[in-house]
């Protein structure tokens, strides 16, 4: 049987990544936004200024275990950090990121994607995903 699900359109995700990196960039600090969607699929990406190289891929990461594990990218130890076996298994995982930055897109109910930011501190990063989801309406955490 297939299911069908909801992705995120490619012009909320343009308008997501717009709001990160702009929040990056009043708050002082450049930063790297990514959003993908549901099955993980890079939909936009937009790096702010001097934002460093590496960030690159922690966004795109960042936004890949949020849409994946359906919560915050810093929620994602917490499900894991019970089972030592489990903590261990998960952080060797291509892609899967267990620190802030990342949150799942969560509209009516369905995650459609996740949104990465990385270039900032960890609560820098957390404050510009956040209003990333905000610009397009999806479920604040």
């Amino acid at each position: 049987m297939v299911e069908n699900y909801h992705t995120i359109a490619h012009g909320s995700a343009l308008e997501a990544v717009a709001a990160a990196v702009g929040h990056g960039t009043a708050g002082g600090t450049p930063v790297v936004a990514a959003v993908v969607g549901a099955s993980g699929e890079l939909v936009a990406f937009l790096k702010g200024g001097a934002a460093p190289f590496h960030s690159e891929k922690i966004a795109q990461d960042k936004a890949f275990t949020a849409a994946s594990f359906k919560v915050p990218t810093a929620a994602v130890y917490e499900l894991v950090s019970g089972s030592e076996a489990l903590c261990n298994g998960i952080a060797r995982q291509p892609r899967v990121v267990m620190f802030g930055g990342g949150v799942p897109i969560i509209v009516d109910g369905d995650c459609i994607g996740g949104i990465g930011v990385s270039g900032g501190s960890e609560e820098f990063d957390i404050a510009c995903a956040r209003a990333a989801a905000a610009s397009i309406g999806a479920k604040e955490f």
